[in-house]
């Protein structure tokens, strides 16, 4: 399939793909769906069909951005993956672990691979618990109509990171350099194949935290602010009665008259590009000055640019 549809069998997408059994679960989908279409078994569930057609489609490296995302859904969707990862797939990993390596395994080294998957299993367990408690706490509170002045999702997306390292070390380890006499080799390929298969797990959940979660939370706070965003006072004017902008906002306006990206602004100022891009609508609005080259005359008449470099900029660029 080079799409997964509303139209398509359930039961031909997961022939597809057996990976998005998990998804299934996270979604409250049990099996026993028979020949009926995904539209038809989604609502049967009360599932969003387009947010489980966009995380199916998105799982299986085919094209997602044609379907329109619950942020509600998708953030129950996460829960329920960090539910599978805290309570089930990593305790699992552990008890396995520990009965692969209870013979043919000096205790010290049992003891150091122990002592490492544990140590993963904290580091994984914070960066969940920290979600649930802290990100989809502010994102029920977004879908209530409320804003934490104190929080958004750049902050999120700045420090969110992967968290399956540890499991690619610990498979390396097993396979390229771990020796073990006597040891139960059918457990320890068993217990290989799990840890395989949640590093794999664990990277496809943070990249759809990336490229789905935090896009779908920017559009809802985008539209929360437009919504609640007041009609704009007065812009407050220097003592040359020309309105003032901020020294940020003219580090933008100075960037834009030179002829910079938006990427490339940021790069430059160490922001982010949401970030620019938020700056460049308040100036907008302040300025009412929405093209390039209107930037660039004001950023002449205020001295952020002389007009011999306006010239040899435009120079450069013919």
């Amino acid at each position: 399939m080079e799409q997964y549809l509303p139209s398509h069998r359930m039961r031909d997408i997961i022939t597809d793909n057996t990976l998005l059994l998990p998804a299934l679960s996270r979604f409250g989908i049990p099996l026993g769906f028979g020949d009926s279409p995904v539209a038809d078994v989604c609502h049967t569930h009360n599932v969003d069909c387009q947010t489980f057609l966009a995380v199916a489609n998105f799982i299986s490296g085919k094209p997602s951005e044609a379907f329109t995302i619950s942020t509600a859904s998708l953030t129950n969707y996460l829960r329920q993956a960090h539910e599978y990862f805290l309570n089930y797939a990593l305790p699992g990993i552990r008890r396995k672990l520990i009965e692969a390596i209870s013979t043919g395994v000096p205790g010290d080294m049992s003891f150091l691979l122990l002592k490492f998957y544990d140590e993963y299993a904290d580091e994984v367990r914070r960066h969940m618990e920290y979600e649930n408690t802290h990100v989809f706490s502010y994102v029920d509170a977004l879908l209530q109509g409320q804003r934490d002045p104190a929080f958004n999702i750049e902050q999120f997306r700045s420090n969110h990171h992967p968290i399956a390292e540890k499991l690619k070390e610990m498979k390396e380890i097993f396979i390229c350099h771990f020796h073990a006499d006597g040891a139960r080799v059918d457990l320890l390929n068993s217990v290989l194949f799990d840890i395989i298969t949640c590093e794999r797990d664990i990277t496809m959940h943070c990249n759809v935290e990336d490229s789905l979660f935090i896009p779908s939370v920017e559009s809802l706070e985008q539209a929360l602010e437009e919504k609640g965003r007041p009609l704009p006072d007065s812009p407050k004017l220097d003592n040359n009665g020309d309105i003032e902008l901020t020294a940020r906002e003219k580090d933008i306006v100075t960037a834009i008259a030179r002829g910079l990206s938006n990427k490339e602004i940021a790069d430059s100022l160490f922001i982010s590009i949401h970030t620019v891009a938020t700056h460049r609508r308040n100036i907008c609005a302040k300025l009412n000055i929405h093209s390039a080259s209107g930037m660039t005359i004001f950023a002449i008449l205020h001295g952020l640019i002389s007009m011999e470099e306006a010239d040899r900029l435009l120079q450069n660029k013919n």
